[in-house]
């Protein structure tokens, strides 16, 4: 025992303002040494007499009784409070683990990797080149600055960012394969600290946490279309536009039928669930041709969508419409690029839209929701539909998000009078700023 010291107290104890992480108080001639013991452990002073574990894994109590257990091995007394010894005690794990075959011992791994990320990036031992969501998570390059200098791909936030099995001899080779395997998603220097990250920070400077901090606003929920809107829809289709006909070949399903035979929407009655197919719509080019594109659509498909795919089809504009990516990007949406696809995501993320080049039967996709596998609603398009149709129908998508509120512009001060002679010719009018676009 390095020092073997019998008069020095450690209380642990929960953090007031941030949960799990601990605070540790030391008393005693020899405090010192068990601070010294703490540090190397990873706990930070906040105070003369306190420091602080707080980590990004939320596995503090963890490595709390490691702590506690090394220092009485030291000869120092310590005292665990009941509420946290009853955190330590208590078995969790991660809700909707993406990992689920990890046992609860190596997701700790997991998290203890994810850790010393973390350090090495908050102590500048690792620097990040360049980051990119790669439409479900965040994604960087970087250089390890110490020790054996690597360059590498990291892939995660929090407690699951992770290494990913990529490694490069050079910075040049390690940016240049994100840049192609990201492309228009890639952004310079390290992502925005996420709210644990700027917690924990916090916490280790000895600043309690903000309340947005530690309340994320809650997730907003994609627009859908309420039981019998689609109903409705189909009866007014029929009631005010007489170029649809109705066929109903059996008592579940209802086909409308363009007057030009080239237009054809079939309706399922029994489509319940949001997620169960309630339209499969198709173009042909002739009444007897052969198919140009088709699209499905689920049973909680908002209804200005279902419109617009119609409304197109009975009267198509004249002329060509934009691209849908300049429509998506002209309302501030979030690209990504995939080596497969590439995602354009809403601003609010409760909409995004997904393209498939090499795909044919689904080669785009507009859905509401956290992913495809857990959308609410779900538009598939094949190859062949026009892009005046893709831009008509990301437009309307975009129209049904809220529309963010602009601040009310700051009125700038008066200019103090200046005497001028009256030979002097007037000053002319001024000219309004012109406002930088937003990307």
């Amino acid at each position: 025992m390095p020092y073997a010291p019998a008069n020095a107290h450690v209380h642990f104890a929960l953090h007031p303002d941030h949960h799990p992480a601990v605070i540790a108080t030391t008393t005693g001639p020899t405090a010192d040494a068990a601070r010294s013991h703490l540090h190397d452990l990873g706990w930070r002073s906040t105070g003369p007499a306190t420091m602080v574990l707080a980590r990004i894994d939320c596995e503090e109590p963890h490595y709390t009784a490691q702590a506690a257990e090394q220092l009485r091995r030291y000869g120092f007394t310590t005292e665990i409070d009941p509420a946290l010894q009853e955190e330590i005690d208590t078995e969790w794990t991660w809700a909707n683990y993406p990992m689920p075959w990890c046992t609860r011992e190596e997701i700790r791994e997991v998290g203890a990797a994810a850790q010393r990320i973390h350090d090495d990036i908050a102590a500048g031992r690792l620097v990040i080149h360049l980051h990119a969501h790669d439409g479900h998570t965040i994604v960087a390059v970087g250089s390890y600055k110490e020790g054996v200098r690597r360059h590498v791909h990291l892939h995660g936030e929090d407690h699951l960012r992770q290494e990913t099995d990529l490694t490069f001899p050079t910075e040049a080779e390690a940016v240049a394969e994100f840049h192609r395997l990201y492309g228009v998603a890639v952004r310079p220097g390290p992502a925005p600290l996420t709210s644990r990250e700027q917690a924990v920070r916090r916490l280790l400077a000895g600043q309690p946490p903000s309340a947005a901090e530690e309340t994320p606003a809650p997730a907003a929920e994609p627009p859908a279309a309420e039981p019998g809107e689609h109903e409705e829809l189909l009866s007014a289709l029929f009631d005010e536009d007489r170029q649809w006909e109705r066929y109903r070949p059996f008592d579940e399903t209802t086909i409308a039928s363009h007057e030009s035979l080239t237009v054809r929407a079939e309706f399922d009655h029994e489509a319940r669930h949001r997620t169960d197919v309630a339209w499969t719509i198709a173009e042909y080019d002739g009444p007897v041709g052969e198919r140009l594109w088709h699209a499905t659509l689920t049973a909680g498909t908002p209804v200005p969508l279902i419109r617009t795919i119609l409304q197109h089809l009975d009267a198509p504009p004249l002329s060509t419409a934009d691209h849908p990516d300049n429509v998506l990007h002209g309302a501030a949406w979030h690209p990504a690029s995939h080596p497969a696809r590439t995602t354009w995501t809403a601003p609010d993320r409760t909409i995004t839209f997904e393209s498939t080049p090499h795909a044919t039967a689904d080669r785009w996709a507009l859905y509401g929701g956290e992913g495809l596998d857990r959308a609410s609603w779900t538009i598939r398009l094949s190859a062949g539909v026009p892009h005046a149709l893709l831009a008509e129908l990301v437009g309307t998508a975009a129209d049904l998000l809220p529309s963010p509120t602009q601040p009310s512009p700051r009125p700038l001060p008066a200019p103090a009078p200046a005497s001028r002679s009256a030979a002097e010719p007037p000053l002319p009018a001024a000219v309004p700023q012109a406002r930088p676009l937003r990307r």
